[in-house]
């Protein structure tokens, strides 16, 4: 029994490697919208998160942030600075903090999506926890992000784009509010449907509370 649900993860943990995979092939991956790319990589993260734990979830994260690093050194736009250390833009180079945003917010993500179902899995059905999970464990991923851009790049991403700088905050809630609000439906939607397609705990037997 052990052995079937382990080949189960193992293959579904392959599944998702390889969506991620198609998704930095395409460009469903990173769509360009504004300064800062709207992207789909973060739903094979949670999912991988609730269907498989946090370990295989942080581990997705991980080639989440990888392909993020990537994506800016190989098509890089006027903000890719502060995903990669390789890029400079108009005299604004990225350094090791670029590391830090593209890639801790995405392995976190896959530790605060599997958390947070887990939890959430106590009181409601598998697809609404996966729902909730989704839709808040995106939100944290996104603050994330931009937060550590104003926080360790508030001065070059500002002059990147154009702004003055005490309007840089105004600039990521408009973010929010426009890429993070899709991401956020987009995330929460997959991740109800495939609960409620595949029983998570044929993959994952729960845990005796």
């Amino acid at each position: 029994m052990k052995k079937s649900q382990n080949l189960k993860k193992m293959t579904l943990f392959a599944l998702f490697l390889a969506i991620e995979m198609m998704l930095l092939m395409t460009p469903f991956g990173y769509l360009r919208i504004g300064p800062i790319s709207a992207t789909l990589m973060h739903i094979p993260v949670i999912l991988g998160a609730i269907f498989l734990g946090t370990g295989y979830g942080a581990a997705l994260g991980l080639v989440f942030g990888i392909t993020s690093v990537i994506n800016a050194t190989m098509q890089p736009g006027i903000t890719s600075f502060v995903f990669s250390p390789f890029v400079t833009i108009g005299g604004m180079s990225g350094n090791f903090m670029s590391l830090v945003i593209a890639i801790v917010p995405r392995v976190l993500l896959g530790v605060i999506s599997g958390v947070l179902f887990q939890l959430f899995s106590r009181k409601w059905k598998s697809s609404t926890s996966a729902m909730l999970a989704a839709g808040i464990a995106t939100v944290c991923h996104t603050i994330m992000v931009l937060g550590m851009i104003v926080l360790f790049f508030g001065a070059d991403y500002s002059s990147a784009v154009g702004i003055a700088q005490n309007a840089l905050i105004g600039v990521m809630v408009y973010t929010v509010l426009t890429n993070g609000v899709m991401e956020i439906i987009i995330a929460s939607l997959c991740a109800m449907a495939l609960t409620k397609a595949i029983p998570v705990y044929s993959i994952r037997p729960a845990k005796v509370q």
